[in-house]
């Protein structure tokens, strides 16, 4: 296998990954919306005897998104390093991790 068909490979299976990503999302956002729906209904002051438990639920929620933020983040981060090997990285290595995009090296030519 030449360099360019490993590179094919790894674009296809990045795209794959997208693609399992996007469903996982989808579903995820689905059960977030029931989740969401059946909290307002049921997590009420009404329900908890001491306002601490209604505050320790609440916090396990929140806990368990950002969890999955930060699942989501790292996904990210490694299809990103897919696509920078498929790349080559030539002009995309900074320290600021955005391309140099704030680095201040703009070329406006000639004015």
């Amino acid at each position: 296998m030449n360099r360019e068909q490993a590179y094919m490979r790894m674009l296809d299976a990045s795209a794959n990954m997208q693609w399992n990503v996007a469903m996982i999302l989808e579903a995820k956002a689905t059960e977030a919306e029931k989740i969401r729906n059946w909290m307002v209904n049921h997590l009420t002051s009404d329900a908890f005897t001491v306002q601490q438990d209604l505050l320790k639920e609440t916090m396990q929620v929140h806990d368990q998104v950002i969890e999955m933020i930060e699942g989501l983040n790292k996904l990210g981060q490694g299809m990103n390093g897919v696509l920078k090997a498929v790349v080559g990285g030539e002009g995309g290595s900074s320290e600021d991790g955005m391309g140099g995009m704030f680095s201040g090296n703009f070329d406006m030519g000639d004015q």
